[in-house]
């Protein structure tokens, strides 16, 4: 971003930690693709142009799935800056990560790797990606999923002068419908 571009991110209040995406309306709103990419693309504000420009598609598309996004409470707006004598406006996610919960999240899942998917796709060479299946006791499941916890809230973003990475963790429990139901 220029320096004009932080004026209008600066304009805005600083994001949440983390935001709870439990709705009908926010998983509604995430039943596209497209909608998954803008959220990973929205690490800082962005306007159409620019994320229209970094998921490689046009500015009509974009801004289709932003207003979805923005009526769901997904998105904010969050500034604006002239140009050219018009008025850019930057889109922003309202949290820095976001938790999928409720009985809606597991349906939601397949939609969301497919965006995943096309991101680690298009991803710098040789992504770490590990997939492990292993047995854990109830006590185990509770300190891995408070170990990832903390490594997704806990590790400080480098800011200006790092890299962009993203970062995937998870914990589940494949089907099975010959194994224990507790």
């Amino acid at each position: 971003m220029t320096a004009r571009d932080d004026e209008a991110a600066d304009q805005q209040p600083a994001e949440e930690a983390v935001m709870q995406v439990s709705s009908p309306e926010h998983y509604k709103a995430l039943a596209h693709p497209m909608r998954h990419r803008l959220l990973f693309a929205l690490e800082r504000p962005a306007t159409v142009s620019r994320l229209a420009a970094v998921l490689r598609t046009n500015k009509g598309n974009v801004a289709h799935h932003l207003k979805v996004l923005v009526d769901a409470g997904l998105v904010r707006p969050a500034g604006t800056r002239t140009v050219r004598g018009g008025t850019e406006q930057y889109y922003a996610r309202p949290a820095r990560a976001l938790h999928y919960t409720g009985p809606a999240a597991a349906e939601n899942t397949v939609v969301a790797f497919q965006a995943l998917g096309a991101e680690i796709a298009a991803a710098a060479p040789d992504p770490f990606l590990v997939l492990r299946h292993l047995r854990l006791t109830a006590d185990q499941v509770r300190d891995l999923t408070a170990t990832l916890t903390a490594l997704a809230e806990d590790t400080p973003d480098a800011g200006a002068d790092g890299i962009r990475h993203g970062l995937l963790l998870g914990l589940y429990r494949p089907h099975d419908p010959d194994g224990p139901q507790h």
